[in-house]
């Protein structure tokens, strides 16, 4: 691509598609990252450069959830735990190749599809809690914020099942959580990618742009239409998502 106005509008366009789809039910990526490693950059840029763009979008949908009063309480501690876990996986992702991570993941994608397709009531009223609070916070907020920062494809739903698996929370305020802990992850991730210089912010604020206002959209549609609404976006979103990582790391 590259830096005319159509392809700025493309990237904005982008982003928006993007911001709504990952605010809802996660994998914005699916999008986003393609259309960044159509520019001759190396794959560390591109990366940093999603990170960009993709805070905007967790930004936005954690401000306007938080507005509307759907960010559950006694998240700081999962804010903290998310924070060291991100920098760590962020840290080691120069580090330790992730071949067997790349291959795994699409399997557990998987899993969560069935079980949710299946759960036909999973997360539509609360339920009762599995975990104690900031047991749940420090395990997963290590581990998730680990997992993001170090590959990142299909973080939010991850969060998002265990809020409600195991802290008994309806999918509308796990999804209202879960971006709350995308943007913990996103900006420390980012801080790292900037300390690196590996984020083009011309075409990177152009994405921010329809990011900043999917994310808007996203938690609109999230609270008119709730769980009932995300819980299909979520099984698609995931069964995309897994055969798109099939694909890349199986066909060869």
């Amino acid at each position: 691509m590259d830096g005319g106005l159509l392809t700025l509008a493309i990237l904005f366009l982008s982003g928006l598609v993007a911001g709504t789809m990952d605010t809802i039910a996660g994998g914005g990526g699916l999008i986003t990252v393609p259309v960044l490693f159509s520019f001759p950059w190396t794959p560390f840029e591109a990366f940093g450069t999603n990170k960009f763009q993709s805070t905007f979008g967790s930004f936005s949908a954690t401000f306007h959830f938080w507005r509307a009063g759907k960010i559950g309480k006694g998240l700081i501690l999962g804010v903290l735990f998310t924070a060291v876990g991100a920098l760590a996986g962020a840290i080691v992702v120069g580090i330790v190749p992730s071949p067997w991570l790349k291959k795994f993941i699409p399997f557990l994608l998987l899993a969560i599809a069935v079980v949710l397709y299946f759960a036909k009531n999973f997360g539509l009223k609360p339920g009762k809690p599995r975990m104690a609070v900031p047991l749940f916070m420090a395990v997963f907020g290590l581990a998730i914020g680990f997992y993001d920062g170090f590959f990142g494809p299909g973080t939010g739903t991850f969060w998002a099942m265990a809020f409600v698996w195991l802290l008994g929370r309806d999918l509308r305020e796990a999804t209202a959580s879960t971006k709350l802990m995308n943007f913990t992850s996103n900006i420390v991730s980012l801080a790292f990618f900037l300390y690196k210089g590996a984020v083009h912010f011309m075409p990177g604020m152009a994405m921010a742009l329809g990011q900043f206002i999917g994310g808007w959209i996203g938690t609109k549609l999230v609270l008119t239409k709730g769980s009932r609404f995300i819980r299909p976006v979520m099984i698609l979103v995931a069964v995309v998502l897994a055969c798109k990582l099939l694909w890349d790391n199986w066909a060869a």
